[in-house]
């Protein structure tokens, strides 16, 4: 009889949830529908610091934000915990909701975490000559804005390089991890000021290891990048120092 019973349950089961189970789903429909507004607003916000509009350790003013998006402060506060969770905010007790700054710690783990992930997407590399396609365009918007003068731009085109790099690994969910590393490292180019010291022996770099990707000396190609890696870290580590003494000043 038991067994009956069992098997009974078994394909109510299949056939689909009971009634209590729909309502106690329809609760959570509210919540679905807040929390995809505040997503959207958090990419906004987000795009919004990445791109240098809110710089590292502004205050974000929520009526201001609010007023500009259209949508309320629960929403705002919502995305806000998105940011934090992302590093990319921080929340001071009566102060209210900043762009973070990151600390040299921090410099210091995004690093090993591209040293990491950029090397082994390298070392993979299956010689597919399309999947490069993406590494020169990020060299070509680079030399555009290295001729205009644009060095912000040139540190995002930078940014574009990498990720194109760390793309020849295949794996969506690498890219969506990766994704938060350079959000973070924007804001760290974004508060270290004059960003041409730093970015303008990068670019010729960046042609090498595309012209070892294109030769298919994809050995060569990581050691390179794993040097380079090496040294951008120990370089910007010394400049960040002295803007963190601004910052924090």
């Amino acid at each position: 009889m038991n067994t009956i019973r069992n098997s009974g349950a078994s394909v109510a089961a299949r056939q689909g949830i009971s009634e209590s189970a729909q309502e106690r789903l329809a609760d959570g429909r509210s919540l679905l529908e807040r929390t995809s507004t505040a997503e959207r607003v958090a990419e906004i916000v987000r795009n919004a610091i990445v791109d240098g509009t809110f710089p590292p350790g502004v205050r974000l003013s929520e009526p201001e934000i609010c007023a500009a998006i259209g949508v309320s402060r629960n929403t705002l506060r919502e995305a806000f915990r998105h940011l934090a969770k992302d590093r990319l905010v921080t929340h001071e007790l009566n102060r209210g909701v900043f762009v973070r700054v990151p600390t040299l710690e921090d410099v210091a783990e995004l690093y090993r975490c591209r040293r990491i992930i950029e090397c082994a997407s390298v070392r993979g590399f299956n010689g597919d000559a399309g999947s490069l396609q993406p590494i020169h365009d990020s060299l070509t918007l680079a030399t555009e804005k290295y001729e205009a003068g644009d060095w912000t731009a040139v540190g995002t085109a930078d940014i574009h390089f990498h990720r194109a790099v760390t793309a020849l690994a295949g794996s969506s969910r690498i890219d969506e991890l990766m994704e938060r590393v350079w959000a973070e490292l924007r804001l760290v180019f974004l508060a270290m000021g004059d960003p041409q010291p730093f970015h303008a022996p990068y670019l010729a770099r960046n042609r090498a290891i595309a012209e070892l990707l294109d030769a298919g000396d994809v050995a060569t190609a990581e050691r390179m990048l794993f040097d380079y890696l090496v040294g951008a870290e120990q370089e910007i580590s010394a400049a960040y120092e002295q803007s963190l003494a601004t910052l924090t000043n």
